[in-house]
């Protein structure tokens, strides 16, 4: 004959998940200004009326925030944990995709969200 096991009750979470980019370390998370999601990246190459042309107008490198200025006269303030503010100067030419949160600087691609 068994005996009966005893139910153990759920252990709610006590702390908040953090990605791993807080400790220094390679994006754990999808959320905007994270990792790219392969998903988030074949949507915006497959919806190219999404992506405006703009130039890089300032840089804050270590809160990783890049200022753009697209040909319409529209500044946006993007903010990326895994460095996309090192990958551009001012006057650069770069394209954002508005819809999905992508910004183009050549052939890198990243998860940016609005400042």
């Amino acid at each position: 004959m068994t005996t009966p096991r005893a139910q153990l009750s759920p252990v709610p979470a006590r702390q908040a998940a953090a990605c791993m980019c807080d400790h220094g370390d390679v994006c754990s998370s999808f959320a905007p200004g994270h990792a790219l999601h392969l998903i988030q990246a074949r949507l915006a190459a497959a919806t190219t009326a999404g992506w405006t042309d703009a130039l890089v107008t300032g840089l804050d490198r270590a809160a990783g925030i890049v200022q753009v200025q697209t040909l319409e006269g529209e500044i946006l303030s993007l903010w990326n944990a895994g460095g996309a503010a090192l990958e551009v100067e001012p006057g650069q030419p770069v394209a954002v995709h508005t819809r999905w949160n992508v910004l183009a600087i050549g052939a890198l691609r990243y998860n940016v969200a609005r400042a």
